[in-house]
């Protein structure tokens, strides 16, 4: 398996330079069965990341622009009368796909938002009482801009609770963003992404991550750093247990892309911030004192101890 996301990894280097570690963590969240909040300014490739997976692993992609006027019916889909039978047909929604970008969601309605809470956490949209399922696998990425907020509407606790993990790409350092430009004077790179997997290679590599062995220690580590988040002075609201689920699945895939069929205390240190620090709600006073979410959590790996005696079996 780890072959496989390796050639996937390489693969998408062709159109992401230089964000390898950015990669590996988006491929871990879908090995994990999650979604992923990218959270970035424009132009640093957030679209051309979820267009280069969709290609690599062979998946059905749809991409929504989300703004104001975008309606729920958009992603869902809606009924509409069938004169010759007398019934309502459904016509299938954006978000019926394998991989579904929404570009902006932070630029529509709390409605519209609220869309893809079903379809996030169970796989399918509820349309005039019917359930209609979505393909599997299906991966729901989001992108937003923290910093342009006129005209925006902030995700509920709720729904940054069904992501589980926030990502960002962050700005090419110099030499990776010549490279990018001397890439694209002739050709889009786009256009050599090659095919690797396929539906039924993601599922059987999703399978792999469950079946990854997690040692009782590891697991009462992964919950004792997601009760500390709820006992800090300047977090006004800490993580929720769906965060624990979330953090025990994306260290297992970590795991898997290590090579390795065993989770170590390591594999939840790597990923301990990117699942939980979108979850964190602080106190105004931690806000005024520009406290932030990451210092916060880096703050409680350092206070709780890892399994001293797992971590010197895995050295």
């Amino acid at each position: 398996m780890q072959k496989v996301c390796l050639a996937v990894i390489k693969e998408l280097k062709k159109v992401i330079v230089g964000k390898d570690e950015v990669i590996k963590k988006v491929l871990m969240v879908i090995l994990a069965g999650g979604h992923i909040l990218l959270e970035d300014v424009p132009g640093v490739g957030k679209t051309t990341l979820a267009l280069g997976l969709s290609r690599v692993m062979n998946l059905n992609y749809k991409r929504m622009q989300f703004t104001p006027d975008t309606m729920a019916s958009d992603i869902t889909g809606f009924s509409v009368y069938n004169k010759e039978t007398g019934g309502l047909d459904y016509k299938p929604g954006a978000a019926l796909c394998n991989l579904f970008l929404a570009d902006e969601i932070n630029r529509t309605s709390a409605k519209t938002q609220a869309a893809l809470l079903e379809v996030m956490e169970e796989g399918g949209v509820t349309v005039d009482g019917v359930t209609h399922k979505a393909p599997e696998p299906f991966v729901c990425i989001a992108t937003q801009n923290p910093l342009g907020s006129a005209g925006t509407q902030k995700l509920p606790d709720s729904q940054l609770d069904r992501f589980m993990a926030r990502l960002s790409m962050g700005y090419p350092d110099l030499k990776s963003q010549v490279d990018i430009i001397k890439q694209r004077q002739t050709a889009d790179p786009m256009d050599t992404v090659r095919p690797l997997v396929g539906a039924a290679h993601i599922k059987a590599m999703k399978r792999a991550v469950q079946l990854v062995r997690m040692e009782d220690e590891i697991i009462e580590y992964a919950a004792a750093l997601c009760e500390k988040t709820r006992n800090v002075e300047s977090v006004e609201q800490g993580v929720s247990p769906r965060a624990v689920l979330a953090l025990v699945q994306m260290a297992k895939a970590d795991a898997l892309m290590d090579g390795r069929g065993y989770a170590i205390p390591q594999d939840i240190k790597d990923v301990f911030v990117d699942v939980c620090s979108h979850r964190l709600i602080l106190t105004a006073r931690a806000k005024i004192r520009k406290e932030t979410e990451e210092k916060i959590l880096l703050d409680i790996l350092n206070e709780v101890k890892p399994p001293a005696i797992l971590e010197r079996k895995a050295k």
